[in-house]
């Protein structure tokens, strides 16, 4: 956690995290010219904060997009606050790192989130890919049912909150889905895509998010109680669903 205190102590690199936060995937060229600081000066600090886990670099092409990573924060909330309301503190944070697997994707995506998970490669992509798993850290629901290749997550009136169809799967290593809300009538399909990597005794995960559409920016909330409550289930085998609320 030091390294992320740290590097949120500078004023220049809290107001690149704030110009991520309005306008994320943005290029080193994009951040200069939003920011009064050098191309060395914003460089700079984008190393330190992505040292910290606050700030994800994805390459596309020749260019290269960064991204707001809000997990370090989001850890240090259930580490701090949530064990008042839902239990145990969770391990501190990981370093973290990406590794793209199966077919390449061209297109920059409009969300990334990284973590470390302390487990096995086997345990986390059950985790992500059977149903009944949900019960144990889904943020929004604890049912969810298997249907072919999708994964159907239910509101407990039993009708659907969320399908998400599997489009392609590399196995253990990744999966790409659509991401269908039925919580509300007319929300576009976007289509995301989880990537696990092991490394000595814990796998790196991350996602990425695709086609978000306009009012979808809660989005981003989800994925990271999601991941939170995933990780503290894994590593400490305690439950952890951390949002009663329905996404907006």
């Amino acid at each position: 956690m030091d390294s992320v205190f740290k590097a949120l102590a500078d004023p220049s690199r809290r107001d690149l995290l704030d110009a991520l936060r309005r306008e994320d995937g943005q290029t080193l060229s994009q951040l200069e010219a939003a920011l009064p600081l050098s191309r060395f000066g914003v460089a700079k600090h984008l190393t330190v904060l992505e040292a910290s886990g606050l700030v994800t670099r994805v390459k596309r092409g020749r260019f290269t997009h960064h991204y707001l990573n809000a997990v370090p924060l989001a850890e240090a909330l259930v580490r701090w606050i949530e064990p008042y309301r839902v239990g145990p503190a969770v391990k501190g944070v990981l370093d973290l790192k990406a590794r793209l697997e199966g077919t390449a994707m061209t297109d920059k995506p409009d969300y990334v989130l990284r973590t470390y998970i302390r487990c096995t490669q086997d345990a986390l992509w059950d985790a992500l890919t059977q149903a009944d798993a949900a019960a144990n850290y889904h943020p929004y629901t604890p049912d969810a049912v298997r249907d072919g290749d999708a994964l159907i997550y239910k509101l407990p009136d039993g009708s659907d909150m969320l399908i998400c169809r599997e489009t392609s799967r590399t196995p253990k290593t990744r999966i790409e889905s659509e991401f269908a809300p039925q919580w509300a009538p007319d929300i576009p399909v976007s289509r995301f895509v989880w990537l696990i990597a092991p490394e000595g005794d814990a796998c790196q995960l991350t996602l990425e998010h695709y086609d978000i559409p306009d009012g979808g920016e809660g989005y981003a909330e989800g994925w990271e109680r999601l991941t939170a409550g995933l990780k503290t289930w894994l590593e400490t085998g305690t439950p952890a669903r951390l949002a009663p609320e329905m996404p907006q």
